[in-house]
Formats: structure tokens, sequence, C-alpha cells
């Protein structure tokens, strides 16, 4: 069991940056590898971004190329979500998921974060 806890949501201006933080807890969370989903009001699910066990092989949405990082760091059992330059259709909620297989279908992750609400004004 991984145990996971999403911070650093909030209120941001169009252009701005905000850094999404995913604490773990239970099971070594370096046994997993970690992604970032989001989810807007009336959409499905959509994946972020997503990072390996040991921090390489990431990969990113189109839509979040270029201005997002993804990270972690296994000895604090903690994962971020560097975002920059923020657009108004960023706006969401963000999840942390994990599981034993990497991949960018949400329905494959067992463990999820309850999550945490990015709002992007114009």
């Amino acid at each position: 069991q991984v145990q996971l806890v999403e911070s650093g949501g909030g209120l941001v201006q169009a252009g701005g940056s905000l850094r999404l933080s995913c604490a773990a807890s239970g099971r070594t969370f370096g046994s997993y590898v970690a992604a970032w989903f989001r989810q807007a009001p009336g959409k499905e699910r959509e994946f972020v971004a997503e990072v390996g066990r040991s921090g390489g092989g990431t990969y990113f949405a189109d839509s979040v190329k270029g201005r997002f990082t993804i990270s972690r760091d296994n000895a604090k059992n903690t994962m971020y979500l560097q975002m920059n330059s923020l657009k108004p259709e960023d706006t969401a909620v963000y999840y942390c998921a994990a599981d034993r297989a990497i991949g960018t279908d949400y329905v494959q992750y067992t463990y999820w974060g309850r999550g945490t609400q990015v709002t992007v004004s114009s």
C-alpha cells in the first residue's frame, strides 16, 4: 500500500508558476513509477506527466510539454510538478498516482491522492 497526499495548489494568474508536491507514505516510494493527472469540471481525468522509479524516464502530455517539469526525491518520498507559464486551461484538480508499471492511462494506476485544486485566472 502507498498513501499519497498532494499539496501546493492554489490560485495564480496566467503566466505564473506553481509547484505541486506529492508526499508518499507506506511502502517504499522508489519501488513505484509515479505520475500526475488532472481533471477539469465536466471532463475526463487526463494524463499530465510521469516519472520512472529513479527519476528518469519522464514523459509529458503535449499540452504541458516545455512548461511543466516532473521530478522526484525518493529519499524524501516526494514527487514534484513544477508548472510554469500557466494558462487558464490548466485549471483543474491535480492528482498524483503511483503503480508498478508506467503508462499514461489513468485506469492502470492503483494508488491515488485526493487531489489539489489549481486555478489559473486570465
